[in-house]
């Protein structure tokens, strides 16, 4: 099923004044490629709560399109039920929802055991007012009891309510395009945007992906480590990898790319002006 591309980009909400003053730096340089949304992330038990929605509304205010995270675990039905009034009367009309991570010391989920309970709750509190994003895992979630499984979760969330899904970066395109075709033989034909992240140190992309289960292939893997502290080249060889990869997904037929930025724009910057000389035709 042929979707409209739609291209978007991740931001965490910033702990200091200096960190949201160089955000809306950020956003306006990445505001000319006229992306369908920022996503802002929501911290596991709402622990960024209030920054998030800080972050959205100065979005907003600065007439651009925000996506707020909404993790569920942890939380109340109650407090949910609040957080999506507060989003209803300031204008949000797309929200990311999640089930997240419990917050380290915390031993039970709250009232809400997966996403798609979420989803599902959403749905029965606020009608069709929000466009629902989901989580998609291409490599599979960590903690899944196995593939089918993890198939299986992600219909529960498409079948609760949900619009589309933004999946968790990833360097291999075959996995993804093997996502998508086990969802089209289950009958799921939402959107499936894959998530990109531009690589700017190896030690931290080997950190991010060691957490959430993502693979760096054993090729690239021993390519970073030969440049060893030479970041010009870590960052080069970063830079032809991923536009590489986005190349591959939007001649394949991928509906968009979501840039996990980790607030800066330069990388997500330099990957779209090259896309734009490669892949014109598919913008």
């Amino acid at each position: 099923m042929e979707h409209a591309k739609s291209f978007s980009f991740e931001f965490f909400p910033p702990q200091t004044q200096e960190g949201a003053k160089k955000l809306a730096i950020t956003c306006g340089e990445l505001t000319v490629l006229k992306p369908a949304f920022f996503s802002v992330t929501f911290g596991a038990g709402g622990s960024t709560q209030d920054r998030t929605l800080e972050t959205v509304q100065q979005i907003m205010a600065d007439g651009y399109d925000a996506a707020p995270h909404l993790s569920c675990v942890g939380s109340t039905r109650e407090n949910i039920r609040a957080i999506l009034d507060l989003y209803k009367k300031i204008g949000v009309r797309r929200i990311v929802a999640l089930r997240g991570d419990l917050p380290s010391g915390m031993a039970v989920f709250g009232e809400f055991h997966h996403a798609s309970d979420l989803v599902s709750f959403i749905r029965a509190e606020t009608g069709e007012h929000f466009h629902i994003e989901v989580a998609a895992y291409p490599e599979f979630h960590p903690q899944a009891k196995s593939p089918q499984d993890d198939l299986r979760n992600f219909k529960r969330k498409v079948d609760a309510g949900a619009n589309s899904a933004i999946t968790q970066y990833f360097y291999n395109p075959d996995a993804y395009f093997r996502f998508v075709d086990e969802c089209h033989r289950m009958g799921v034909t939402l959107p499936i945007v894959p998530g990109i992240m531009p690589i700017m140190k190896f030690s931290q992309l080997a950190r991010f992906s060691d957490g959430c289960g993502a693979e760096i292939p054993r090729w690239m893997r021993k390519v970073f480590e030969g440049y060893g502290d030479d970041s010009a080249s870590v960052q080069a060889f970063g830079l032809d990898v991923v536009t590489r990869l986005c190349e591959r997904l939007l001649a394949g037929g991928a509906p968009g790319l979501h840039f996990y930025t980790l607030n800066q724009s330069r990388l997500s910057l330099e990957i779209w002006k090259r896309l734009e000389t490669t892949c014109r035709v598919l913008f």
